[in-house]
């Protein structure tokens, strides 16, 4: 198989993990624990954004916070379920 064919499987570390919330959020806070401990077992780096903060956050996501993004696509909302992130990140 030619090596453009063939898809590498990125490693948990090679991940980045990307939490939209805002100050205040009890559900953010919920999310905020569940990622940081999925990302310190798995390598993933992860970053959080304030979605008060950046306009085009607050248009697409404000309905949904807290947003969970793998690799700046979303992973999913409101309530993050940790096995479905560690399978998300390839563990």
């Amino acid at each position: 198989m030619s090596a453009l064919l063939r898809r590498t499987k990125k490693k948990p570390a090679d991940r980045v993990v990307t939490l939209v919330g805002k100050p205040g959020c009890h559900l953010c806070d919920d999310a905020r624990l569940v990622v940081r401990t999925v990302c310190e077992e798995t390598g993933a780096s992860w970053v959080e954004k304030d979605i008060t903060q950046d306009e085009a956050l607050y248009k697409e996501y404000w309905e949904q916070i807290p947003v969970v993004l793998v690799d700046d696509e979303q992973h999913t909302f409101w309530r993050v379920d940790p096995d479905r992130l560690r399978r998300a990140l390839g563990t």
